[in-house]
């Protein structure tokens, strides 16, 4: 349920605050008639991610055996990368996003394109919306479909409650914080889910078994009940773990982090942006929101 609830929160937050972006500064310039188009392109980003939720959930439950390690196995390294990337992207992006999303919605009022809008908000919905079906996989093998169910939906309920707050003018949130915070949770999801994707593998006959289990701490703290569930679901916590797994979780997170934190520093300055030729109508708002 947690790991669920961060995934979407993350995930579901993004989208919001993008989307929050273009309304606002549609509102600003007198541009609402074009917030129609914007919702549809909203829905329609929905609409495809449920389908490919659907359709990857489906083909997982025809598979069996071998087969379907493989293909968890490959779901996994996908999810990692797609994360990886969706993450230090962001850190790197943050401050200029804002900028860059007003440039294309200048370009879009200037042609007239109401089609554009739609694109536009399809491809910000979409791109988090498909990103969070991968990480739902990987959610799946350490809590149940209720409680990634539940999780997931009490994550998307607070990010969309967070972007019309951002969309209305609220300026108590710190993003920059609330980004670096949760990018570090989820590099920390990420190489659980790594390890993971290395275990099917094992399963499946690709990898080999180095040495069974480096320690076991099951007595201890045990990954299928209490604390050591909770840390399972968030953090890919293994009581009993392979040499493999071991040595990929610990190399993946510590390039990740070294990365994430050392290399991916979010640009001083803003790019620079101009709304000299905006199409506008009187009665705009000034409602804004700074990532």
């Amino acid at each position: 349920m947690a790991a669920a609830f961060l995934v979407t929160l993350r995930e579901g937050l993004e989208a919001a605050l993008i989307i929050s972006i273009i309304l606002a500064y549609l509102a600003r310039t007198g541009n609402r008639r074009y917030f129609r188009n914007v919702w549809l392109g909203v829905g329609s980003a929905v609409a495809v991610s449920l389908a490919v939720g659907a359709g990857l959930f489906w083909t997982i439950g025809q598979l069996s055996g071998r087969a379907e390690e493989v293909f968890e196995g490959i779901a996994m390294f996908i999810a990692v990368l797609v994360l990886t990337y969706m993450v230090i992207w962001m850190k790197r992006q943050a401050v200029s996003s804002k900028a860059h999303l007003e440039a294309q919605v200048i370009s879009a009022l200037a042609a007239g394109s109401a089609l554009t809008m739609v694109s536009l908000a399809f491809i910000v919905v979409v791109r988090e919306g498909v990103e969070t079906v991968l990480f739902m996989l990987g959610v799946l093998n350490s809590a149940t479909p209720t409680a990634a169910a539940v999780g997931g939906l009490l994550g998307l309920a607070i990010a969309l409650a967070i972007g019309y707050a951002g969309y209305k003018g609220a300026r108590w949130l710190n993003l920059s914080t609330f980004f670096n915070v949760t990018g570090a949770l989820l590099i920390l999801f990420a190489a659980g889910l790594f390890a993971h994707g290395i275990h099917e593998f094992q399963e499946a006959g690709i990898f080999p078994v180095v040495v069974e289990h480096v320690w076991d701490i099951n007595g201890f703290l045990n990954e299928k009940e209490g604390l050591g569930s909770f840390l399972k679901a968030i953090f890919g916590y293994n009581g009993n773990p392979e040499l493999l797994e071991v040595s990929f979780y610990f190399a993946y997170l510590a390039l990740a982090l070294w990365y994430f934190f050392g290399v991916a520093r979010t640009p001083s300055k803003e790019i620079a942006g101009s709304s000299a030729d905006v199409p506008t109508r009187s009665g705009g708002q000034d409602d804004e929101i700074r990532l």
